[in-house]
């Protein structure tokens, strides 16, 4: 089965306070209409915030304005989820898609604000021109981490999405992809995920993939693990044989949705496109609109629509080469998102997978991913495959690195400098998860045992050469040393790059450091029986 080539952001308490913690400060306006600051990551001469917009009035809200003021020397660096309009110091903010409320319902806009001097915080909020919190309250403050990279960006009106919450509140996110042909050869099921101990630890799924054809979302060629594989009660995740029933859903879909039962925090996306299944999404940029009505239709499908919160998009790549090569212009995948996101509203995930190719007019640079960000709930970086055996003859490198090294064979492949490029493109850092590999990939002909050695080939591995899982290379060739933020390993004349619990360890605490909102991984199967590279990561996350 063909893989994605593996490929496969006054009226607070104390500005001291402020500066150190996520400071939110209640509000209920009249008539039961509140607007609720959360003050997150500060700089030193920036900061995010977002304004929360709740109604309890007992009737449904078809549209909401909030005003406030920004001290001297504070401006309005970008904004999403709503339109703006700045008079001097004073930023007035509209809804775009998100202004009908229910009773009960709320939602919210996010910005960056860029400053000189000492944080202040804003003043003079108002909500539909009446005060956002007449009746005062106490700030309660809450913990934060701090950045030391701004998200700077230049200004934007596109109207933006709103992040759903984390099934974990509070919670990084913690992704994992679950290949849907990895019930065959690789002999990894649904089950696994919860025998492994991996379920628990996991906030969110990819299913992948599904498959993007004649610009429209599709399943793919095997609908038969989709939705059709028996499974009996001894390996059904929750030990109840499958039906035969006529219209019994079977299959991983079944599987997963009794995964879903067991942790209900747990949330499943269905990903379209990958290396292999991406050709399509060129035709699906010049009808946005149609696309996301097919993708629609197929993930609400009656028989399988409560098994997905999500759509995820890995297309590869928007503007640039891959498998193939798209010429569909810059802002294509911001037209998609939107689309997308206009069909199926603010409760409903939508995500993409996206290039780390932060090299100078690279593929970063060939697409509007800061623009498109406002409609995504969060970006997969997949700050992997650098680096590896289709340059046959080397120099050896990590496939993931962290951040650069001396002889690093490419300017902008990191994971460092894709992270930042994204940041200064506006995309905010808590839509932002770090890509981590689940394998390793190598080269054979190797005599030096440090990065940088001549090879005069791929490596065998044991479904495709140059590749292999961790489970298999933790044994056959453990780690001989680290570079960048991860490890490598020769054994024999093979040289190996990949993550260990360790290395996974310290891109945690990167990723936590830079304020983003988590990290995923490629992919679930590569992991040991007791899932303790999935362990790694939530713990590094915590």
């Amino acid at each position: 089965m063909s893989r994605k080539r593996w490929h496969l952001v006054g009226l607070f308490t104390a500005v001291a306070a402020l500066a150190v913690g996520l400071v939110t400060v209640p509000a209920n306006a009249a008539g039961g209409v509140g607007a609720t600051l959360t003050k997150g990551s500060d700089w030193g001469s920036g900061w995010e915030g977002k304004y929360t917009i709740t109604n309890n009035s007992g009737s449904s809200l078809s549209t909401w304005t909030v005003e406030f003021d920004l001290a001297a020397g504070h401006s309005i660096a970008s904004l999403w989820d709503g339109s703006y309009t700045v008079s001097g110091q004073h930023v007035t903010v509209k809804n775009t898609w998100n202004g009908n409320l229910s009773n009960g319902g709320s939602t919210s806009f996010g910005f960056n604000v860029k400053y000189s001097g000492a944080y202040t915080a804003p003043a003079n909020c108002k909500i539909n021109g009446g005060s956002c919190d007449p009746g005062g309250g106490n700030p309660t403050t809450t913990p934060t981490t701090t950045t030391s990279n701004p998200p700077t960006s230049t200004s934007t009106s596109n109207p933006p999405t709103t992040t759903t919450s984390n099934p974990n509140p509070g919670a990084k996110k913690n992704l994992g992809y679950f290949v849907q042909w990895g019930v065959y050869g690789r002999n990894y099921h649904v089950k696994n995920i919860h025998t492994s101990g991996s379920a628990a630890k996991l906030t969110h799924i990819n299913y992948a993939f599904g498959n993007v054809t004649n610009g429209s979302c599709t399943a793919n060629d095997d609908t038969y693990a989709d939705y059709d594989k028996f499974y009996d009660a001894a390996s059904s995740v929750d030990g109840v044989a499958d039906s035969w029933d006529a219209g019994s859903l079977r299959g991983n879909f079944n599987q997963l949705r009794k995964l879903k039962k067991m942790y209900p925090g747990l949330k499943v996306l269905w990903s379209f496109g990958g290396w292999t299944w991406s050709g399509g999404f060129g035709q699906a940029s010049k009808n946005p609109a149609a696309f996301a009505e097919s993708c629609y239709k197929l993930i609400k499908d009656p028989r399988w629509a409560d098994v997905f919160d999500g759509i995820d998009i890995d297309w590869e790549y928007p503007n640039a080469c891959g498998l193939t090569c798209d010429t569909s212009g810059p802002a294509a995948i911001k037209n998609v998102a939107q689309a997308l996101r206009t069909k199926f509203g603010s409760s409903f995930l939508v995500t993409a997978a996206i290039t780390a190719d932060a090299s100078s007019g690279g593929k970063i640079d060939a697409a509007d991913y800061g623009p498109a960000s406002a409609y995504f709930d969060w970006y997969n970086v997949m700050t992997y495959d650098f680096f590896g055996a289709w340059a046959a003859q080397g120099p050896t490198a990590p496939h993931s690195p962290l951040t650069s090294y001396p002889g690093i064979p490419q300017q902008g492949f990191n994971s460092d400098e894709a992270i930042q490029k994204l940041k200064a493109k506006g995309v905010p850092a808590s839509k932002l998860l770090l890509g981590i590999g689940f394998y390793g990939r190598g080269w054979t002909g190797v005599t030096q045992d440090a990065p940088g050695g001549t090879a005069t080939g791929a490596a065998p591995g044991t479904y495709e050469a140059g590749i292999e899982d961790y489970k298999i290379l933790k044994n056959s060739c453990p780690s001989t040393g680290t570079i960048a933020g991860t490890a490598y390993a020769k054994c024999g004349n093979n040289w190996w790059s990949y993550d260990t619990p360790a290395t996974i360890n310290g891109k945690m605490g990167w990723t936590k450091n830079q304020g983003l909102g988590g990290a995923f991984f490629w992919e679930l199967s590569g992991d040991t029986s007791n899932g303790e590279l999935v362990t790694a990561m939530r713990n590094g996350l915590n």
